[in-house]
């Protein structure tokens, strides 16, 4: 039998009860699956920090190199821990496993409602790419005279041809197995140095690819589009800091961030990838049992198409729709059931 070796981060905030409810899901589908699922939990996070300083050990690259794959809940406690030291650890972990595709779907679903009005599953079905090793989230720059009052400061985006090109070819290989659009996202008219790089290796490379139809919007516009007519989208390709933003939008409008998975893909398997939901830790709501697993449960889905078992991730996908088009929801969709009862109509989809 096939075993995989998964590293579950619950994390902070609602993350740990989300994982719990996608492991509940994942252990049902490997029963009768022919494979297995090996998990190591990891304690890392704002518990953590609380013991230790800091939110994951010294070493923790080290540890989560031999895995297989990693499943996160969501991170930050930003009343007691600032999020861009909570963040760092996973900053890391994408450039250092070189996660460079992040995927983020955002399918609206039958049974769940958008927040545009009139549009329904037909128009909202596209993929976010968003480039994840470099871009405006590598660590270049500094604040200069801090407290005093020329303070300023500097923090610098790195665009690379290579990094480029390689997320544009990868969003042309998935729009090919999908509808066949690539839309690029620039703002080359403000930004001339950076963006005119991306325009260019767009037009340098859509040779390679007659059969997909490709365009390119500034990213204010395209933000614009998402709300008009989101059926124009299929695959979109964005920088980080592009990609970040649109997501959370394309969440939304897809029927809510407790619905939005994703995954950090190293696609040449040199180093595990991760995979997480979109939204965040939700101190707020911790501990309340009001959470929405699916966005978890979806990214666990993903997690089982990148290992290869195909037939699993369909079966958790159908047994997704099966719960919201029978009425399971929690209450950010209008519903009154708790995180665990999400999971429950979830395991007798599974067995339906």
């Amino acid at each position: 039998m096939k075993t995989y070796k998964i590293a579950l981060y619950p994390g902070d905030g609602i993350g740990p009860e989300v994982v719990d409810q996608a492991v509940r899901v994942l252990d049902a589908v490997q029963a009768g699956g022919g494979f297995q699922l090996a998990y190591t939990r990891l304690p890392w996070g704002y518990e953590y920090w609380r013991k230790h300083g800091r939110v994951v050990p010294d070493d923790f690259l080290d540890v989560l190199r031999p895995f297989d794959a990693i499943l996160l809940g969501a991170v930050g406690w930003p009343a007691e821990v600032p999020d861009h030291v909570t963040l760092a650890p996973l900053v890391k972990i994408r450039q250092t496993f070189d996660q460079y595709a992040c995927i983020r779907p955002s399918k609206l679903l039958p049974g769940v409602n958008s927040v545009l009005a009139g549009k329904g599953p037909a128009e909202i079905d596209f993929v976010v790419l968003r480039e994840n090793s470099e871009g405006e989230y590598v660590d270049s720059g500094s604040r200069f005279h801090q407290g005093r009052d020329d303070e300023f400061a500097l923090q610098t985006a790195i665009h690379t041809r290579r990094g480029v090109e390689r997320i544009l070819r990868f969003g042309f290989e998935m729009a090919r197995k999908r509808r066949k659009r690539l839309t690029m996202i620039t703002k080359s008219n403000a930004q001339r140095f950076a963006y005119t790089l991306w325009d260019d290796l767009l037009e340098a490379v859509r040779g390679d690819y007659p059969d997909v139809a490709a365009d390119k919007l500034h990213c204010d516009a395209a933000a614009m589009d998402m709300v008009r007519r989101p059926q124009r989208f299929d695959v979109v390709v964005a920088s980080n800091l592009f990609g970040d933003l649109l997501t959370d939008l394309g969440g939304v409008i897809g029927g809510g961030l407790g619905l939005a998975p994703s995954t950090n893909t190293n696609p040449e398997r040199r180093y595990p990838s991760m995979f997480e939901p979109v939204h965040g830790s939700a101190p707020d709501i911790a501990g309340r049992g009001v959470a929405n697993p699916i966005a978890a449960v979806l990214s666990a889905a993903m997690m089982l198409e990148w290992l290869g078992e195909d037939a699993a991730a369909a079966l958790v996908r159908k047994a997704v729709e099966t719960a919201l088009a029978g009425g399971a929801k929690t209450p950010d969709l209008g519903g009154s059931l708790t995180t665990s009862q999400m999971g429950d109509a979830l395991l007798r989809a599974l067995e339906n």
